[in-house]
Formats: C-alpha cells, structure tokens, sequence
C-alpha cells in the first residue's frame, strides 16, 4: 500500500518561486500519524484523497487561471534540464508577466506509461514533450496533440528532422534534440591503452578485450535493467539489416525476427556478455548506475548515446569522450555509421484551456538565444537552425552531423506488443537462452499482435 501515497521522485517547479523544487516522499506512516487525529468519516476522505494525489504525479497544481494571470503546465522527463528550463522559464515570465509556468519533470518510464492519462481533460501538459514511435502513435490517435502546423515557430527547425512529429501531413511535435544514440567512449582511457574506435565487428571485439585484460572492470558497461536494451539494440542491427523500414514490415507480417539479421544481432549481443564485456550482472545496472560506473572511469564504453555526455562530465570534467558506433559487419559491409533520434517533441495539448499561452511559451522556448542557452547547459545538440554551440561535450558531438546516420530504428516500431517481444528477446538472451529460441519466442509473441 505504501506505494499508492508516494511519488516516485516527482520534481516539480511552483509558478512565481524561482528556482525552488520539492520532492514528495509521503509515507503511509506519515498518513497515520496525521489522520489519528479525526473522525473514521475524515480518515476515508484524507486516504482517498492521498490516493488521487498518488494518482495525479503532481498535476493538482498544474493550469489555472487567477486574477487575470494565467498558469500553463509544462511537463517532460528531463529532471536533469530542469535548471536550464528554470531560467528561461523566468525570462518567459518576464516578458509575459501575465503567464506563469508550473514544470513537472517526471521519471522517464513513468512519464511514458502515464502521459495520455496526464493529457486528457486539459489540467496537465499544456506543453509537454513526447517521444517518437509508439508513444507518438499512441498520443496522436487518442487525439491529444494539438496541429501546429501553420505556427512561425516550425520555420525555425531544420525541416529534415520535423518529419518524425507529422502524421498525415500535418505536424503535431516539433523535436527539439537531436541524439546520438550510439556508445560514448573515454577518450582519455583509449589514448592511454593505444584504442581507436573500431572499423569492424572484430575490431570492437579486440578493443573490449584489450579493455578486460588491462583490468577495465567493464569494458562496455550496459544498463540492461532499463533502458539499455533498447538504445543499444539499435548500432547493433543497423548493419546487420540496413533497410529502413524493417521494423514496419516486422509488425505488419511481412518480415520476421526469426531470420538471420536478428539471429546475428542477439548472438553478437549474448557474445560481449558471455565474454564478461557487459561485467557481471548487465541486468541488474540501470540507466544512471551506468552513468555514474562510466563517469568513475571503471567502464571503457557506455552503451547509450551522446545524452549522457553532458551528466558524466558534470560528475568527471577531466575526462576526455567521443561517440562511437559498433559496426557488426566488415568494414566493406558498413552501411550506417551510426544512429540518430530527433526527440523530446515539443507539443501543445488539444484538451488544453491554455492553446495561445501555451504556443508563445514554445516560440519563447525556441528562439535562438534560449534554445542556445538550454543546448550549452544540458549538452544537447538541438534541431533548430541558429544555435551556438559552446561547450565541449556539443564540440565532440558535431562530427557526427556530418556523418551517414540512420534514424533509430526502434522508434519505427509503432505497436507497443512488437517492442516489447524485441527487447524481451535481448533480456533472453542475457539470462542465458539460446538467441534462436530467443528470436523464436519474439516472434510467436509478434504473430500474437498481429
């Protein structure tokens, strides 16, 4: 019970307290202590209303309106950028002192289980940010995204990363980041052992066993207990079967994952683990478990993507990093360099009582001067045209701009039971099955879905 009266690191902004978050950390003993004290008819109120509190994450507080000043909320899963926002947030405020703005900052994997509940009837997510692929899909046909298509804003975006945020010709979110979701590596620990990054599948191995035997205790560090799998899944395969689509020809029965490009990238992903590359318990490491274990330099590579550059050098700015892509192929079979995401989309809730207030906050959000200010604080490379990059993290991404990327491949999975079977499979074979019995076992489920 205890979980239903506690928020699971909710971060929140309160309009008109600058810079001043709380974190609620309710307890059930809490509860009793407080709820003594009255009658059994005012204990079922205070414990329905902890429950819809629980229920809520943080919305109770979100779009008002107040003595002519208006509230938007504005929700998203980036804890991490909420000091960047603040202070835009408070130069929106002064230029439209009529607005205010309350932030939530979810948890990712709350924040993309829970976000269409968050939207419906308009009280949260005036603007709020959303991922490509099934959350996209799952946003845009419960009708919660408003069409901002015709809005001077979208001019500012380069036009060749807006494409992920349309649907029939129209668009509903606009990507503000542009990611590189391929393995950031110590630069500083390559240079000391004598490493480039590797121009084949042989080569990444021998750069993870020079790592191991130099007594790397992880020579690529994986957190398979969240979000690894499905980063990592993507360099993995992209070579392995370089045709765009194959995920919507997956899901649509046309291809399967029994065959041999997703055989291969299974046995090469059970290969770097059953070699100890991943270290000892892969699934057992989470996203920000592996930040920290690479940013303490016990790792040679962490298999996530460039948006991690910016947390690791805050905790280790002497560390020196790049981006590089596994190629599982021959150098001569390469096709893809690397892999890209045009993400964290911004969007106006159609339910929304707030539409105008909330578009001027996105045209504030990404002018060129404050998106430029939110790209050098966080260490993300953005999607609109007119930014200056100062900061060294963006410095060692920009070469990758440059570069023959294709756009991550899972987020062309639209139908949530697919990806689940996909990254399931990857789990399979970390714990041990076979990766045919893995692929087998996907794909039953897939058949399944279909």
């Amino acid at each position: 019970m205890e979980e239903m009266f506690q928020h699971a690191g909710t971060t929140k902004r309160i309009a008109g307290k600058e810079g001043r978050y709380f974190i609620y950390k309710k307890t059930v003993m809490e509860e009793i202590l407080l709820i003594k004290r009255y009658s059994l008819t005012v204990l079922f109120i205070l414990l329905l209303s902890a429950v819809l509190a629980a229920c809520g994450d943080g919305a109770e507080d979100a779009s008002s309106e107040t003595d002519g000043e208006k509230t938007i909320s504005f929700i998203h899963w980036r804890g991490e950028d909420t000091d960047s926002f603040n202070k835009i947030i408070d130069k929106f405020e002064e230029e439209y002192p009529d607005i205010k703005v309350n932030m939530d900052a979810f948890p990712s994997n709350q924040y993309e289980s829970t976000l269409q509940t968050k939207l419906k009837g308009g009280a949260s997510g005036d603007v709020f940010a959303m991922l490509p692929g099934v959350q996209f899909d799952t946003i845009i046909n419960a009708g919660l995204a408003a069409d901002i298509s015709d809005e001077d804003f979208v001019s500012r975006f380069n036009s060749q990363y807006t494409t992920v945020g349309e649907s029939d010709g129209k668009q509903y979110g606009l990507p503000l980041q542009l990611v590189f979701n391929i393995p950031v590596y110590n630069k500083t620990m390559f240079d000391e052992y004598g490493l480039e990054p590797p121009s084949d599948w042989e080569g990444f191995l021998e750069v993870n066993e020079t790592l191991a035997e130099n007594g790397v205790e992880y020579p690529i560090v994986f957190p398979a207990a969240d979000n690894g799998p499905g980063q990592f899944m993507n360099p993995m395969m992209m070579n392995n079967e370089p045709e765009e689509g194959i995920w919507i020809k997956v899901q649509e029965g046309e291809r399967k994952v029994t065959e041999d490009w997703w055989v291969k990238t299974l046995t090469q992903i059970k290969e770097l683990n059953d070699k100890g590359y991943f270290g000892n318990d892969a699934l057992g490491i989470t996203q920000d478990n592996s930040g920290t274990i690479f940013a303490q330099e016990k790792a040679g590579m962490l298999a996530m993507g460039s948006y991690m550059m910016a947390q690791v050098h805050n905790q280790n700015p002497d560390m020196e990093m790049g981006l590089l892509a596994p190629i599982t192929t021959s150098e001569e079979d390469m096709v893809w360099e690397g892999i890209h995401t045009t993400t964290f989309m911004l969007s106006v809730n159609e339910e929304s009582e707030y539409k105008e207030e909330a578009k001027k906050f996105i045209e504030f959000l990404t002018r060129p001067e404050n998106a430029s200010i939110y790209a050098n604080d966080t260490g993300q490379m953005l999607t609109l045209e007119e930014v200056n990059y100062e900061s060294e993290v963006l410095k060692a991404q920009e070469p990758w701009t440059e570069k023959n990327t294709i756009f991550q491949p899972r987020y062309t999975i639209t139908n949530g039971q697919v990806q689940d079977a996909v990254l399931g499979s990857i789990d399979s074979v970390l714990t041990g099955v076979e990766p045919e019995e893995a692929a087998e076992q996907a794909q039953q489920i897939i058949d399944q879905s279909l």
